[in-house]
């Protein structure tokens, strides 16, 4: 019983420290997301920040939002990808910018989810350790 008793209280605390850490630096990452496309404290969209001006790649939400239109595009060559292209704006239900920030707040919540079960399953772990230990 002893090593087991160990062995559990050992799981448990990795266990809280990746839900730990790992929720830390995705909440904080998704709420400078959102901040980012929000463009909240000086920060801009429209700027290279996240690609670190090395490509020219966009958000995928600006593509492939919901209720975007694809346009058929007759190309000979190296044309769109797909022979589609995007016509900006043009039947999106939502800006690309909010699907982002929404996407990222569920994000948050979802982390947020996963550490409170983490420890649910600590404080569950540690109550049948203790109960092993007094009978």
């Amino acid at each position: 019983m002893g090593f087991c008793s160990g062995r559990c209280t050992l799981l448990a605390l990795c266990a809280l420290q990746l839900y730990v850490v790992w929720a830390a630096v995705w909440v904080t990452w998704n709420v400078f997301i959102i901040c980012f496309y929000l463009e909240v404290g000086g920060l801009s969209k429209d700027s290279e920040l996240l690609t670190f001006n090395l490509s020219g790649h966009r958000s995928w939400w600006e593509e492939h939002g919901p209720g975007c239109l694809h346009e058929e595009e007759a190309t000979a060559g190296l044309g769109a990808l797909h022979g589609q292209s995007l016509v900006v704006g043009a039947g999106c239900a939502m800006v690309h910018s909010y699907v982002e920030a929404l996407h990222s707040g569920l994000q948050i919540l979802l982390a947020l989810l996963g550490f409170v079960y983490g420890c649910y399953v600590v404080s569950v772990l540690t109550e049948e350790e203790d109960s092993c230990l007094h009978k």
